[in-house]
C-alpha cells in the first residue's frame, strides 16, 4: 500500500509501445502544437494591433485564444518529452501543476464560450442595448470573472484531489494528469468530497449549456424574422464560428467523460483524450479565420507586414 506522502512521481499512459510510433507521435504533436501557436498567436496579434478589431466579439476571441494556447501547452510538451525520451514519469509537483492548469484553461474556455454566446445574442436580438450592456468596462469585468471563476474551481479541485490518500499505485490511465484519473488511485470512501465538487461543477456547466442553447434558439428566431435571404445569411454567419467551436468543445468533452465504461479501453481513452484536449485549441483559430472576413484581412495584413520587415 502506498499513500500520497510516499509518492514522488506518477506514471503517465504511454502514447505508443514501439520506438517508431513514439517518434511519429512526437512529430505529430510538434506539428499540432506549432499550428496552435501560429493560429492563436496570429489571432492575438491581429486583435491587439488592429484598432478596428477592438470590439467585444474580438476581445473575447483574444481571451479564447489565450485559453487555447494555455491548454495545449499544458499537456503537449510533457507528452512530446515522454515520447522523445521513451519515459512515462512526471513528478508529483508537476502532476499537480498540470492538473491545476488543464482544469483552469478548459474551465475558462467554457466560461468564455458562454460569454461569447451572450455577446452574439445581444448583438442580434438586442442590438439597441448592445453598446450599453457590452461596453469596454463590462467586457473586462466578464472576462475577469471567467478567468477568476476558473482559477477558483481549479484551485479547489486540485488542492482537494492531491490532499486525498492514494493507495492504488501511481500509474495514471491518461497521457496527462487528469483529476478523474488521480481519483481512481484514492480509497473508495475518501473522495466523496471531490466527487461533490465535480457534481457542483457539472451542474454549473450544465447551466452554461442550457444558457447557450436558449440563446441560440432566440438567435435563430431573430434571424428567421429578417426578410431578405442575404440578410439572414450575413447575420447568422457571425454566429457560425462560435457555434462550430462550441459544438467541437462540447462534443469531444462529452465523449471523453460520458462514454459507457463497457467500451472503455486504454487506446480508446487515449484517442478521445487527444480529441478533446489537443484538437480544439488547434482548430479554433482555423474555424474563426475561415468564416470571419475582418479577422482574415487583419491576419493577412499582419503577416504581410512581418514578411516585408524581414
Amino acid at each position: 500500500m502506498s499513500n500520497s506522502s510516499s509518492i514522488r512521481h506518477f506514471l503517465l499512459l504511454a502514447l505508443a509501445d514501439t520506438r517508431q510510433l513514439q517518434l511519429l507521435h512526437f512529430c505529430l504533436l510538434l506539428g499540432i502544437s506549432l499550428a496552435a501557436l501560429l493560429g492563436n498567436g496570429l489571432i492575438i496579434s491581429a486583435v491587439a494591433c488592429g484598432h478596428h478589431l477592438h470590439t467585444p466579439m474580438f476581445f473575447f476571441l483574444l481571451n479564447l485564444a489565450l485559453s487555447d494556447l494555455g491548454s495545449i501547452y499544458t499537456t503537449v510538451p510533457k507528452a512530446m518529452h515522454n515520447s522523445l525520451w521513451d519515459t512515462r514519469n512526471i513528478s508529483y509537483t508537476g502532476c499537480a501543476a498540470q492538473a491545476f492548469l488543464i482544469f483552469f484553461f478548459l474551465g475558462s474556455e467554457f466560461s468564455l464560450l458562454t460569454i461569447m454566446c451572450y455577446d452574439r445574442y445581444m448583438s442580434i436580438c438586442k442590438p439597441l442595448h448592445y453598446g450599453t450592456l457590452l461596453g469596454s468596462r463590462a467586457c473586462a469585468h466578464m472576462a475577469a470573472a471567467a478567468w477568476a471563476s476558473a482559477f477558483l474551481y481549479s484551485l479547489l479541485h486540485t488542492a482537494n484531489t492531491f490532499s486525498l490518500p492514494l493507495c492504488h499505485g501511481n500509474a495514471l490511465g491518461q497521457f496527462f494528469c487528469e483529476i478523474p484519473q488521480i481519483l481512481k488511485l484514492s480509497r473508495s470512501k475518501s473522495y466523496f468530497r471531490e466527487v461533490g465538487l465535480i457534481v457542483v461543477s457539472a451542474c454549473l456547466g450544465f447551466g452554461c449549456f442550457v444558457f447557450i442553447v436558449f440563446s441560440y434558439v432566440q438567435i435563430f428566431r431573430a434571424v428567421l424574422r429578417i426578410p431578405s435571404k442575404q440578410g439572414r445569411y450575413k447575420t447568422f454567419s457571425t454566429c457560425l464560428p462560435h457555434l462550430a467551436v462550441v459544438s467541437l468543445f462540447l462534443s469531444t468533452a462529452t465523449v471523453a467523460h460520458l462514454k459507457p465504461p463497457s467500451i472503455s479501453s486504454p487506446s480508446l481513452d487515449l484517442s478521445v483524450s487527444v480529441l478533446y484536449s489537443v484538437v480544439p485549441p488547434a482548430l479554433n483559430p482555423l474555424i474563426y479565420s475561415l468564416k470571419n472576413q475582418e479577422l482574415k484581412t487583419a491576419m493577412r495584413r499582419l503577416m504581410t507586414g512581418w514578411f516585408q520587415e524581414h
